[in-house]
């Protein structure tokens, strides 16, 4: 039985986006299928997920999968949630991988993977996608955080919030206050329930991405999904929710130069 799998709530907020395919994966599962199994009875992925054995000794992951379409995967949330998103999300996660294989090929695989390839990682492991009113994404931008959740709340009923990383998702299944997520913008024109994945391949590139737009999150200051940020003084920890260096240092610059 894949481990942790039994703990995960298909109920939580930020899985409403892979309830559908992954809570029956999931259960077939826990009923005794092997992981690997049941992802490729799904059929819905552009890949075949195979043992974590199968991946030859000193071949780089993202190499060994742009090359053989064959994704070693290991029992577990980890491996589960990048299946899972293969499934939901194939044709940036094939970009993803392109790029990734396409910096190895360019620069080896190294003791650093580089700025392509470290952003590549983070927004594998760890993005956020939002779909949000103009004055939410500013107050995001700019970490004001008890505007964004104090005097805005109310726009989060119109916002769309949709974790991509895998990494992200498996740190949710046992949620703690700090889990950041780092956004990525959806215009509004987009249809985020038929439209994400098509739209999301053709935005992203090595350029933007090794530029790291991304926006940091504390997720679970979300409205609506946990329970704690309903109390007093929830977003008032700095060590979660904090301030804007690049804004305190342009201001403290500011205030010298008027010395």
């Amino acid at each position: 039985m894949a481990p942790g799998l039994a703990d995960i709530d298909w109920q939580a907020a930020w899985l409403a986006y892979w309830r559908e395919p992954g809570q029956a994966l999931a259960a077939q599962v826990l009923a005794g299928a092997a992981q690997t199994d049941a992802l490729n009875r799904a059929a819905c992925a552009p890949v075949t997920f195979v043992a974590q054995a199968d991946l030859p000794h000193g071949t780089a992951y993202e190499q060994h999968v742009y090359q053989t379409g064959c994704v070693p995967t290991r029992d577990g949330l980890h491996d589960f949630f990048n299946a899972l998103c293969w499934m939901v999300f194939p044709q940036t996660k094939r970009l993803l991988n392109q790029l990734q294989a396409e910096a190895i090929a360019a620069a080896g695989v190294g003791a650093v993977r580089g700025p392509v390839r470290d952003a590549i990682t983070v927004f594998d492991e760890n993005a956020a996608l939002l779909q949000a009113p103009e004055a939410l994404w500013q107050a995001l931008a700019g970490r004001q955080w008890q505007r964004l959740f104090g005097e805005l709340r109310p726009l989060w009923a119109q916002a769309r919030l949709v974790v991509f990383g895998h990494a992200a998702l498996e740190k949710l299944v046992r949620p703690y206050k700090s889990i950041t997520v780092h956004v990525w913008r959806i215009p509004d024109a987009i249809d985020a329930d038929s439209g994400l994945d098509a739209w999301l391949a053709s935005d992203l590139s090595a350029a933007r991405l090794a530029a790291k737009p991304f926006v940091p999150l504390p997720v679970l200051g979300v409205p609506g999904w946990w329970p704690a940020n309903e109390q007093a003084g929830f977003y008032d920890d700095a060590s979660v929710f904090r301030p804007d260096r690049t804004a305190s240092a342009v201001g403290n610059d500011r205030n010298t130069c008027r010395i």
